[in-house]
């Protein structure tokens, strides 16, 4: 009798070690399903597979926005979150980079035309601007404000009545200055429409001109040709020089996205890349190291 209880007791005990040991793995494959979850494969596709072929990863990034893209003048060479972030691609790719310098103006132009492959470029992400092209999941968040002369004595929103700011062309930086000053009660907005918006044609309150590039704003401003400069906070900080200050306003929150083609197999690509650095602490390093924070 005390044998058939020793022996039903050490069945029992071998039972409860069978489950534990089964739920113990079954945990862990668990923890490993979820991981691999978290990180969506890397699929090469038909465009993908030519970038490679090809050597080369041909990028547009800006050349005057230091912690972003940043050209030396004597050297040549590009610094910044997002020349490291290209350099990263490419490296994934296995391939060189190859930056080409774009603006506002000129960066979709180049990347329809096929010359570039993707655009690393302070490019703000909008719905409008998603029906044209991918974006890659926002790497980092900036604002809109104004850049103005300390002998103009303009200080906020209300002190740009009237007067004619400089922005570049094809942003949204007129529209955004437009949307504050309406929320602001600054001007009653009459009229105004974001579909059909146009900053060459806007005169209620304040009107504006456009330039090609930020060195020609900056220009501009110097010689009072304009009142003000308007455009993103992380831009503006490279012509925020002796005698010039941001007036007290920050609107118009702007997320910076890797721009492809349309449906490309690259956009999935790119987009799960930098999922992968926002997740590991990459992007949060180059914020950092860039003191973009």
């Amino acid at each position: 009798m005390k044998m058939r209880k020793l022996l039903a007791l050490g069945l029992s005990l071998a039972m409860a070690v069978s489950l534990c040991g089964t739920m113990a793995f079954a945990e862990e494959e668990t923890e490993v399903e979820t991981e691999a979850e978290t990180e969506a494969p890397l699929v090469i596709t038909e465009d993908i597979q030519e970038i490679i072929d090809r050597g080369v990863l041909r990028v547009g990034v800006k050349n005057a926005v230091e912690g972003f893209g940043y050209q030396d003048t004597l050297t040549g060479e590009y610094s910044g979150m997002e020349i490291d972030i290209a350099n990263l691609i490419a490296e994934e790719l296995g391939v060189d980079v190859e930056f080409t310098t774009v603006t506002a103006a000129t960066r979709t132009e180049l990347l329809d035309s096929g010359d570039i492959d993707c655009v690393i470029a302070t490019f703000t992400i909008t719905d409008e601007r998603r029906e044209s092209w991918d974006f890659s999941t926002p790497y980092y968040t900036d604002h809109v404000t104004v850049l103005v002369k300390d002998s103009s004595e303009i200080t906020d929103l209300e002190g740009l009545l009237d007067k004619t700011v400089g922005v570049s062309s094809g942003s949204t930086s007129a529209r955004s200055l437009v949307e504050a000053m309406i929320e602001a009660g600054v001007i009653d907005g009459e009229g105004y429409d974001a579909e059909t918006f146009d900053a060459a044609l806007w005169t209620d309150g304040v009107s504006f001109r456009q330039y090609d590039d930020y060195p020609a704003i900056s220009t501009a401003l110097e010689s009072d040709e304009i009142d003000a400069f308007c455009v993103d906070k992380s831009i503006l900080a490279i012509y925020k020089t002796e005698g010039r200050s941001y007036i007290d306003a920050e609107f118009a929150p702007q997320e910076y996205g890797v721009a492809t083609t349309k449906d490309s197999g690259f956009s999935a690509y790119v987009d799960t890349l930098i999922n992968r650095w926002l997740n590991d602490g990459t992007i949060d390093g180059f914020i950092e190291e860039y003191a973009l924070d």
